[in-house]
Parts: C-alpha cells; sequence; structure tokens
C-alpha cells in the first residue's frame, strides 16, 4: 500500500512539474512575440496592430497594440475589423476554382472567352491571370490612375480603363505582380455567376465559413469595431486617403477580422470550399513558357520559414497593410494587420511564424 502511495505521488509530482514547464514555456513564448511586435508598434497613442498566432486551428497568442480610432482615443482590439488590400486575391482565387469546380469555367480558358474583344484575350487564359503573368499593364502603375480613384467604377469599366494599354510582356513570358489581372478576375465571376463579386464572396465564402465580421470594402456603411486608417506625415499622423472601392474591387476590396482570417485558413483546410485537388491548385509553383519554376500559386506567394515550406501573403491600401503566413506542415498560421500604411506587419508576421515554429520544436 506505501508502495503504490509513493508512485501515486511520483505521478502526481511529474504532473505538477510538466503543468509547470509547459505553462513557463507559453510564457515565455508570449513575452518573446510580445518584445517582437513592441519593436515597431510600441506608440499606444498612435494607430497600431492586431496579431493573431494559431496553432492547430486555434489562436496560441492574439493580442491589439495602439489605436483604432485616434480622434475618438479608442483602443485597438482583436476582434477590430480591418481592410485587407491584397490579401483579397486569395478570395478571388478560391471563387474561381470554385466555379471551375462546379463545370462553369476552366483556368485553361482563355480571356476572349467571356470578354470577346479584349486585346489578345485569345492568348491570356485565367491561368495567367492568376499567376501574375499575363503581361498585362498593372493600372495602379497608370498615370491616369488618379482620374478615376474617386469615382464609382463599374467592373467593366475598369477593365476599359486599362484594357488597351500596350502589354508589358507575352502571356507566360514572366511572373509580375498585376493587380488589373485580379480585376478581370473579379469581372470574370460576375458574367460567369450571375452575381456581383461582393454578392458572391458574401454568399459562397463569408457566409458559408461564418465569418459575420468580413465585408466588401465601404467608408459608408455603419461596420461595427472598424478600425479607422491612418497615413503618416512629419507634423503627425493624418485620415488614410479616401478613394472608391470600386477601382481596386476584386484585387483588393475586402476586410475582414483576425478571428475571421483563421476562419477563413481553418475552411480551406478542411475543404469546405474546395475539394483537395482543386485546393493544391491554388498551393502549387507553376512554370513559365521557358520551363522556369516561380513562387506564386492562384493567390499566394509559395515560400519557406526556416527551411519548411509556407505559403503567404500581404495586403496594401490606403491606411493599412495586412500579412497572412500559413505553415502548413504544423499548421501554424500567423495575421498580422495595421492600420497605418506608415508601418508594414509583414516582417514581423513572418518572425512570429518562425518564433511559433521555435516554440513547436522545443516541445517537441
Amino acid at each position: 500500500m506505501i508502495r503504490i502511495k509513493l508512485i501515486y505521488n511520483l505521478l502526481l509530482l511529474s504532473l505538477i512539474i510538466c503543468t509547470s514547464l509547459n505553462i513557463a514555456s507559453a510564457q515565455s513564448l508570449e513575452s518573446k512575440m510580445d518584445s517582437l511586435v513592441l519593436t515597431l508598434f510600441n506608440d499606444k497613442d498612435g494607430p497600431g496592430a492586431v496579431f493573431m498566432v494559431a496553432q492547430n486551428g486555434k489562436p496560441i497568442y492574439q493580442k491589439a497594440f495602439g489605436k483604432a480610432n485616434l480622434e475618438s482615443d479608442v483602443n485597438l482590439t482583436p476582434e477590430n475589423v480591418f481592410q485587407l488590400g491584397s490579401m483579397t486575391k486569395q478570395f478571388t482565387a478560391v471563387a474561381i476554382l470554385m466555379l471551375e469546380e462546379q463545370g462553369k469555367l476552366s483556368v485553361k480558358d482563355p480571356v476572349s472567352k467571356y470578354i470577346a474583344d479584349y486585346p489578345s484575350g485569345s492568348k491570356i487564359t485565367i491561368h495567367h491571370l492568376l499567376t501574375h503573368t499575363s503581361g498585362i499593364k498593372d493600372f495602379t502603375s497608370m498615370k491616369s490612375l488618379s482620374t478615376i480613384a474617386q469615382k464609382d467604377m463599374s467592373p467593366e469599366m475598369m477593365v476599359n480603363f486599362f484594357k488597351n494599354e500596350p502589354a508589358d510582356f507575352a502571356p507566360g513570358e514572366r511572373f509580375a505582380y498585376n493587380n488589373s489581372g485580379y480585376v478581370l478576375l473579379g469581372y470574370i465571376i460576375e458574367l460567369v455567376s450571375g452575381e456581383t463579386y461582393k454578392d458572391f464572396i458574401g454568399k459562397h465564402i463569408f457566409d458559408k465559413v461564418g465569418m459575420s465580421q468580413s465585408y466588401y470594402c465601404s467608408d459608408r456603411q455603419i461596420i461595427k469595431k472598424r478600425a479607422y486608417g491612418y497615413h503618416k506625415k512629419e507634423y503627425g499622423y493624418v485620415n488614410k486617403t479616401m478613394i472608391s472601392f470600386s477601382v481596386p474591387f476584386s484585387s483588393g476590396s475586402l476586410m475582414s477580422t483576425a478571428g475571421d482570417m483563421l476562419k477563413w485558413q481553418n475552411a480551406l483546410n478542411q475543404h469546405l470550399l474546395l475539394n483537395a485537388a482543386a485546393t493544391q491548385k491554388a498551393f502549387t509553383k507553376y512554370k513559365l513558357n521557358n520551363g522556369e519554376e516561380f513562387a506564386y500559386g492562384y493567390g499566394w506567394h509559395i515560400r519557406e520559414i526556416k527551411g519548411i515550406p509556407a505559403r503567404e501573403h500581404g495586403g496594401s491600401i490606403f491606411g493599412f497593410k495586412t500579412m497572412g503566413v500559413y505553415i502548413p506542415g504544423e499548421d501554424i498560421y500567423v495575421i498580422g494587420m495595421s492600420n497605418c500604411d506608415c508601418n508594414s506587419p509583414t516582417k514581423i508576421t513572418e518572425d512570429l511564424a518562425a518564433l511559433a515554429l521555435d516554440g513547436l520544436r522545443k516541445q517537441k
């Protein structure tokens, strides 16, 4: 009896020690993550950022730094809604793959199948648009952009704005990041589905995934827990420049929260929107005409963190910068969202992912 009691006490002591070590390790990781974020987002009275680190689909770190609204002196919280900028491209790419899975289009289709008069449209495929290899002019580099920046533009008007510009290269010859291609994809989504891009994303992605705090951008709509965007000048912060969100359209006009973006990542992993084969198309490295491989799939950069495969994409739009990193081998997702385009969360988000990797390795 004494021997059994002794063994029981030893097991209990071992459990207490292991639990204490795990708590200490978690606290140490949290402290390291705090220190990393505060190297850049350390102005308590200025705009800031929200960061989330998740592992196995659940947050292990989630904090907000700085203000959501300077005029009202409101602090940021992890629940604040941020403009995503080019992280929108993930949703556009998945919407295209959803339509392909339904048999309504193919990524091999030429643009001319949907927009008959598009210049060289018979040579440019949906695949070229998805992978930034179309060679068409990026509208964000056009000097005349300022003439439409605050106008309400239909998708057709946006396509007409850039379609007759000289091509930068032949389709498939090079990789060059391109917003025009993703505007074209949004227009094709509308033509094929018979729904507006806003309604398609809202109904078939946001609602299906349960992303209740995600929206097509609007400065007029009342959006609870909205984070307001800012620029920084020599004399201090100013409110972001106003634009019409019909201009970035399907290349950069969605908004969301860190929590909703985790739901998005989990939905992709669980194949709630696409089957496994279609999902893999988004995360495959493709090749140029000369056989050279480039590190971009459909809506995601395909890279490595500490030698481990990762998928990532950032976003930048007036007043906001965002970054998301996913490490599939360890199911680690990190999202960073800033409400001042003066501070980019990109490097910190990548470094947080590296810290999470280190912490996981130590636990093993």
